[in-house]
């Protein structure tokens, strides 16, 4: 039987202790087994799922720990880096949430560190290890919609009533697109393995110095994409992928059985360009992507198997937003 990945969390975040932490637990060939934190009530809830957790004083103290083999990082943006460095250098794997860094370029650190070291290093872009794209992916690229001619992308929410919310602080790393246009960005990029030739429009509305409203389209080789990205619209989350002989329709695509139903639906236009058209759904109401994600990274580091989503992925999403930045001025 093969030993279990030893797991630690870096601090006590909501999302840990309600999507990662109980996702860390339920995984195969993986288990729990420390957290830090400075307050120990924040530890209770961790522990009450995971029995047995070790709760370290602070962050060094758990990279310190020999009894952990794998490190997952939920803090504030701008931390990531600078933490995924120093568990790297602690001879730990590592898992840091996204956005992994606040710039393309500071992923080339950790590039290098992940190669150097030979310990697997990654951006928790959790959405590639679900079915409902993995599925969506297989169909584009076996030309089910025909040549790919415009991607459409919506991901928003509305958190205007928590303005101590970390997402609307500039200097915690904030925005909405670092928070999920991560998501319509590089789900495109994903699906289409290719990255933008121009970011053709760039029209964003700020306030105290974070996107709260993102409209922006690119070119790509043979296609072109929109996407809307907010944090002060009613919740909504959509992708479509227009081709010349079809549509591939995703729901729930980032928040699958939280927003609503992940469903995949194959839109296929009648031969010869007629009225009628069929549609296929294919519905994936058990997948649970967060652990779908812990246990792609145990099989990387315990087997060597291919990992869907690099650093150099991530960097390609991060040099992305970075344009879109640019192109807003």
């Amino acid at each position: 039987m093969t030993t279990p990945l030893r797991w630690g969390i870096l601090g006590a975040a909501n999302f840990a202790r309600n999507q990662m932490g109980p996702a860390i637990h339920a995984a195969k060939g993986s288990t729990l087994a420390a957290l830090a934190t400075r307050d120990p009530a924040k530890a209770a809830p961790f522990a009450a799922f995971a029995p047995g957790l070790r709760v370290h004083g602070d962050y060094d103290a758990l990279l310190a720990d020999p009894e952990i083999d794998a490190v997952y990082i939920p803090l504030p943006h701008p931390m990531h880096v600078p933490w995924s460095i120093k568990a790297l250098e602690a001879g730990k794997h590592v898992l840091a949430e996204k956005p992994i860094a606040m710039k393309a370029d500071e992923i080339d650190p950790l590039i290098a560190l992940r190669d150097k070291t030979g310990l697997h290093c990654a951006e928790a872009y959790m959405i590639v290890h679900h079915p409902q794209w993995q599925r969506a992916r297989a169909l584009l690229r076996d030309g089910a919609i025909g040549q790919l001619v415009h991607v459409e992308g919506i991901f928003t929410y509305d958190n205007r009533g928590d303005p101590g919310n970390i997402r609307n602080t500039a200097g915690q790393g904030g925005g909405g697109i670092p928070d999920i246009g991560v998501y319509t960005y590089g789900c495109t990029r994903w699906m289409t393995g290719q990255e933008p030739e121009e970011i053709t429009h760039a029209d964003i509305t700020w306030e105290n110095g974070v996107d709260v409203i993102a409209r922006v389209s690119a070119r790509f080789a043979g296609f072109t994409a929109h996407w809307v990205n907010s944090m002060r619209m009613a919740p909504f989350q959509d992708m479509v992928f227009h081709g010349e002989e079809g549509v591939l329709r995703l729901t729930a695509p980032f928040n699958a059985q939280i927003f609503g139903e992940a469903r995949l639906e194959l839109h296929r236009m009648s031969a010869g360009g007629g009225a009628g058209h069929s549609v296929t759904v294919e519905r994936f109401p058990a997948a649970a992507q967060y652990v779908e994600q812990v246990e792609a990274f145990g099989r990387t580091v315990t087997e060597g198997a291919a990992y869907p989503w690099t650093l150099e992925d991530a960097r390609g999403t991060q040099a992305m937003i970075d344009a879109v930045y640019a192109a807003a001025g």
